[in-house]
């Protein structure tokens, strides 16, 4: 466990919460709570990046499924609301249904033999490493972006503005071109070699 993965647990756990105060429309409050989510998002990968003690490769999966669960949560939420349009949450959802899919199967693929349920959910047997392309890392600060607007629009009064519905299409852009550059990049995950899980 370390401090960059302690945070992205605690940005899951923070995750439900945020989407019910959506739904019962306290949007100060979930505003706050996404804040701070974003701070911690910050914090890990800073932390990670300048302590490479503190790096891990269970963390290169657990960040993007953190980021991808807030995102999700907040989208699904916040177009119930009536803030934002169901075309673009649908679009959001399927591509990262497909991503974590991937996930799963890149899982599977790099798990030596036996194969079992015990060994593919072993925290401390990493096979695979995963790594954003660029373009992704533009769609998530992008989606963030929307998001953080978004709760902020019934605050601030300005709900339904033009540039609210700009960036609905500058986000559906780069979602789907995300998506594509995972299709075709060569550099997005490798295997790594096998070695016996730790003993916990």
């Amino acid at each position: 466990m370390t401090i960059p993965n302690g945070l992205c647990l605690l940005r899951i756990g923070a995750t439900p919460l945020l989407g019910y105060l959506i739904l019962v429309g306290n949007y100060e409050a979930s505003f706050g709570i996404f804040t701070a989510a974003g701070v911690t998002d910050m914090l890990d990968g800073y932390i990670a990046r300048k302590f490479p003690s503190q790096q891990s490769v269970i963390g290169s999966f657990l960040d993007p499924v953190a980021d991808k669960f807030l995102i999700a949560t907040l989208f699904i939420t916040l177009t119930i609301a009536g803030l934002l349009p169901v075309p673009l949450t649908a679009l959001i959802v399927a591509r990262d249904v497909c991503l974590v899919t991937a996930g799963f199967y890149i899982r599977y693929k790099s798990l030596p033999s036996p194969r079992t349920l015990s060994r593919y959910f072993d925290v401390t047997f990493p096979t695979a490493k995963l790594s954003p392309t660029f373009i992704s890392k533009v769609n998530t600060a992008i989606q963030f972006s929307l998001v953080a607007f978004t709760l902020a629009a019934p605050v601030f009064g300005y709900v339904d503005h033009p540039y609210m519905k700009l960036l609905w299409y500058l986000t559906a852009v780069t979602t789907v071109s995300s998506g594509v550059s995972y299709m075709f990049s060569k550099n997005t995950y490798k295997f790594l070699k096998s070695r016996s899980p730790k003993n916990v």
